[in-house]
């Protein structure tokens, strides 16, 4: 009875324990926070909000339409457990032109994008938080958000943005040469590197007997030196897929997806640690007025 008795109070304690946890876990996820935690949450993330920018557009035949949302929105999840930040909701507006002849793809009037990664940034900021660090997943976005980033220095801001951007190392680079089984020069949209991350990240939503459906090789339709024109990618690849999915395998999602969150929990100590950006920028905003 005695050996009984102890077990139910080792249950009860156990439980009220975990109970205890869950009631003390300050969430991530703008969305998951209660109002009354919103003060905890920016003096934990030092004002520090994470943006993670997705697109909607088909991924070859095999893997899912949000493929870039889901990787951003796993990145930032995984990230913020060991390097608190708090992280907006899941955000898939920005530029896809380029994939409107497929079905699946969400591409919105090029001002509505900049205006609504405006206001966003504006909301964020009106929220206390004095750092945005994005975080994108879509190839098409870089240069539409390094543009956006330099235009904020037309008129003063209280928050700064920051753009993470991972950097290959040559230990990171040879762990990928030596599970990477299709040609590197290709494999760029649905191909084995994307879908080995999706394999790894959510395996139940790729269909890799669908890979070999379609083919994502350059096609070499157009070709003019020296010269960049819109419907390059369109050109090259009609399917919407560049690559080799079917060659793919999740120890090599692995290693990309650790490696990126990994720079990413750098990022954000960085970021939170920094007190130069926002002085330098005030300064700058200081000499405009003169």
């Amino acid at each position: 009875m005695k050996a009984i008795h102890a077990a139910r109070l080792i249950t009860v304690f156990t439980s009220f324990l975990i109970l205890s946890a869950h009631a003390q876990e300050l969430h991530s996820r703008w969305d998951e926070l209660t109002a009354s935690e919103w003060d905890k949450a920016l003096q934990k993330s030092d004002s520090t909000c994470i943006l993670p920018i997705g697109i909607l557009e088909k991924h070859g035949p095999h893997v899912p339409i949000g493929s870039d949302l889901i990787q951003v929105r796993e990145w930032a999840a995984r990230a913020t457990k060991q390097e608190y930040a708090v992280v907006f909701p899941d955000y898939f507006y920005g530029q896809i032109n380029e994939a409107k002849h497929q079905f699946g793809t969400f591409a919105l009037e090029e001002r509505v994008v900049w205006d609504l990664l405006e206001a966003t940034c504006d909301e964020i900021g009106r929220n206390g938080f004095k750092k945005i660090v994005i975080i994108n997943g879509h190839g098409g976005n870089p240069e539409l958000i390094r543009y956006f980033i330099q235009t904020r220095l037309e008129k003063p801001r209280n928050y700064a943005i920051y753009f993470f951007e991972p950097s290959n190392d040559s230990a990171y680079r040879k762990q990928v040469q030596a599970l990477h089984k299709s040609d590197p020069a290709g494999d760029q949209h649905a191909g084995e590197r994307e879908t080995s991350s999706l394999l790894y990240l959510r395996p139940d939503l790729v269909k890799m007997d669908s890979a070999t459906n379609e083919s994502g090789a350059n096609q070499h339709r157009l070709d003019i030196p020296n010269v960049y024109t819109a419907i390059w990618w369109y050109a090259d690849y009609p399917n919407h897929y560049a690559g080799e999915g079917a060659k793919a395998t999740a120890e090599l999602g692995r290693v990309v997806t650790e490696h990126t969150i990994s720079q990413l929990i750098t990022a954000l100590k960085n970021v939170k640690a920094d007190t130069k950006t926002l002085a330098l920028q005030k300064e700058f905003f200081d000499r405009m007025k003169k």
